[in-house]
């Protein structure tokens, strides 16, 4: 079996900031910031491109 990372977690102080950059900057796709309606509850998900 090949070691493989399937989940990495970061907490960012602008979520609207970091989603910009990981999208538009690097390309991971991503359905953008969902959770809104909670209060610490936002999150975005991104897919990295694998080789």
């Amino acid at each position: 079996m090949k070691p493989r990372i399937t989940v990495l977690t970061l907490g960012v102080e602008d979520l609207e900031r970091s989603l910009t950059f990981y999208r538009d900057g690097l390309g991971f796709p991503t359905q953008g910031i969902i959770g809104r309606e909670f209060e610490h509850g936002a999150v975005a998900f991104l897919t990295c491109k694998q080789n």
